[in-house]
């Protein structure tokens, strides 16, 4: 049976009279089939439905056993997924660099201290000028603050206050900014610790414990008395820490996180791909976390019209409202507390806020209450004074990367286990046949198409134009054809086949092309909070793929070829070929890598690529063990400009 569409004039004897050229196939290739808003919708209300939600426990003694497991659950199977042992429990090791010169009240110095291996960050340690038996400290980490790092105004401000409250304050230096800039601590980075098999959000998470570490290790503070506060991506530090270690006794995150419904109504609160970690959202939420600081003193500040994202209004009834009864269970409701900011009302921690947690730690701390900052404004120090030095070949996440990647050793087995083992890393599922919508077609010039939609039973959708010659064969061989930028730049891998006589396919799968979603809302965004809540983009590629090639040959009778242009649609290609071996006849790749390795020594970028950042997939696989698996089905990869074959 020939299924319809076509492209090219074909004369008795199989002699080619006049064929379809590229542009003309290409006006074709080129309309649109379904709507960037559309695709959008889509992935929202796939994510909404996933997300966890969280519901009140009938005790006090419920909710601290589930905390627990959660807790438990988190670190084990998703920060310190992959990382070795002997790092994630080796203590502190933390370095006095010199002092600076400091003003009343208290004195700073300067500590540099290993993250991991290899792998320094810096910090500014702010004292009280005298110290009684145990004294409570606060761990003040950073958010996006640009150059200037931990040097930034109002965080030199918050310390220096702290201090003279009797605190001792530790400010963090964060990964990508300050001393710790770079291009290679770009955080999207972390994607390809995950692809060698270390979770990525376990980097920033040991970051961050070892300056609580240093803190609860010094005999002279008060274990009762241990708090972190930061803004932004300092918010999300801190609720990110103190819900999963124990020994924060008081948190106050600033404007640092929302609920993944926010995430998913709203680009501006997606955020970084640490704040999605793979699997973060399995089960658990940032309510939850909320919830789980139940029955310690919380304080949660929001800005009321947050020029960056976590807008105060619109994420209050899933952080702070729907964790409320929590706090209740415990008889605790007044150490859990909400403050909105209308001056200046956007993303800071200006003096209106810093007042605010002052008061909150004063109480909770019993310690003399401030109402103003005085004096502190004329000891703000510059970048420079504050500087630690770190190793002129300090490691960078990318670095921290390619050395995980550089020792992989992967496991070998029957084809059987190691496929089961594919579907695993890529979290295969079906996604069942597709309903196809035909929603345009030509028939002109010896050529027949026709456009389609297709809807899969997961609610997520891709597009397809079917091309084929007017008098080519009935029973003529298909391809199906992918490229990186979309159908639209597949004209003359398409004209190609069809002047051949093929029945061709041209595929926008998730993600590409037609079902890319709206310019400003990146696939990026979509494919990180999928990954959170258990799926892997390049898996759900995959699923698409097979089912579009089983739709197809049900039409056509016969096994599909692929013909792809890119390295996300080899990668998706070659695994599905790898899952389905008995599918495909044949994946030829221009464009395309001889090993995932080429993502750490290009490097390709997260943003522009995000699905082929799958967790553990480089660890277990590669691009000549995806062949191996796909046998008998033929795999070749030609030079990028080569001539279509």
């Amino acid at each position: 049976m020939r299924f319809p569409l076509c492209l090219s004039i074909v004369l008795a004897a199989g002699t080619l009279a006049a064929q379809t050229g590229p542009d003309e196939v290409q006006k074709i290739l080129e309309q649109p089939i379904l709507t960037p808003d559309l695709v959008a919708f889509e992935c929202r209300q796939y994510i909404r439905a996933k997300a966890p939600k969280l519901s009140t426990p009938a005790s006090a003694e419920e909710w601290t056993a589930e905390a627990h497991r959660i807790r438990e659950r988190v670190l084990r199977d998703v920060v310190f997924h992959g990382w070795p042992r002997e790092w994630v429990t080796a203590p502190v090791k933390m370095e006095d660099a010199g002092t600076v010169p400091s003003g009343e009240g208290y004195r700073i110095r300067k500590l540099r201290y290993e993250i991991v291996p290899g792998f320094w960050g810096a910090a500014i340690l702010y004292e009280p000028a005298v110290i009684h038996g145990k004294v409570p400290a606060v761990l003040n980490v950073n958010g996006h603050v640009g150059p200037l790092g931990k040097a930034v105004e109002y965080k030199q401000k918050r310390c220096i206050q702290q201090a003279r409250m009797g605190i001792i304050s530790l400010n963090l230096e964060w990964l990508s900014f300050g001393e710790l800039s770079g291009k290679e601590n770009d955080h999207w980075f972390a994607a390809h610790l995950d692809l060698a098999g270390a979770s990525g959000v376990g980097l920033f998470y040991l970051a961050m414990r070892r300056g609580l570490d240093y803190l609860y290790d010094r005999p002279d503070v008060d274990h009762a008395r241990l708090g972190v506060t930061g803004l932004s991506g300092g918010g999300w530090q801190t609720i990110f820490l103190s819900s999963l270690d124990e020994r924060v006794t008081l948190s106050i995150p600033v404007a640092g996180y929302s609920a993944l419904v926010s995430r998913a109504e709203r680009k501006a609160d997606v955020g970084d791909i640490e704040q999605n970690a793979t699997d973060l959202l399995v089960g658990q939420d940032y309510p939850h976390l909320t919830a789980m600081r139940a029955p310690s003193p919380t304080l949660l500040i929001y800005n009321a019209e947050d020029d960056c994202c976590f807008r105060a209004a619109l994420v209050k009834p899933y952080v702070f409202d729907a964790v409320r009864p929590f706090f209740d269970l415990y008889r605790a409701g007044d150490k859990f507390a909400w403050h909105e900011n209308a001056d200046p009302g956007d993303h800071n921690y200006q003096l209106d806020n810093r007042l605010n947690a002052y008061a909150f730690l004063a109480k909770q701390f019993n310690l003399e209450p401030v109402k103003e900052e005085t004096g502190i404004a004329a000891e703000i120090k510059t970048y420079d004074e504050l500087t630690v030095g770190l190793p002129k070949d300090n490691l960078t996440i990318l670095g921290l990367a390619k050395q995980f990647a550089s020792k992989i050793e992967r496991p070998a087995g029957p084809a059987a286990e190691r496929r089961a083992e594919l579907r695993r890393v890529v979290r295969y599922q079906e996604t069942g046949a597709p309903t196809a919508w035909a929603v345009a077609n030509t028939k002109a010039k010896g050529l027949e198409t026709r456009s389609y939609r297709f809807d899969f039973p997961n609610g997520l959708s891709a597009t397809a134009v079917w091309l084929h010659a007017i008098k080519a064969p009935e029973k003529s061989p298909v391809t199906i054809v992918l490229d990186d930028n979309g159908k639209k730049a597949s004209g003359a891998a398409v004209s190609n086949r069809v002047n051949r006589d093929d029945q061709v396919l041209a595929v926008d799968l998730l993600f590409t092309g037609d079902a890319a979603g709206p310019k400003g809302e990146e696939a990026s965004d979509y494919a990180q909070m999928l990954s959170a809540i258990g799926d892997r983009p390049i898996g759900m590629e995959a699923a698409q793929l097979i089912s579009l090639a089983r739709w197809l040959s049900s039409m056509s009778g016969g096994r599909p070829r692929l013909e792809v242009s890119g390295i996300r649609n080899q990668l998706a290609a070659q695994i599905a070929a790898a899952l389905e071996p008995e599918l495909f006849s044949e994946i030829l790749v221009r464009d395309g890598m001889k090993s995932l390795r080429h993502l750490y020594d290009t490097p390709v970028e997260y943003e522009p690529a995000a699905d082929l950042f799958c967790l553990d997939l480089y660890k277990q696989f590669d691009v000549d063990s995806l062949a191996d698996l796909a046998g008998p089905t033929r795999f070749d990869i030609v030079p990028a400009h080569s001539r279509p074959q």
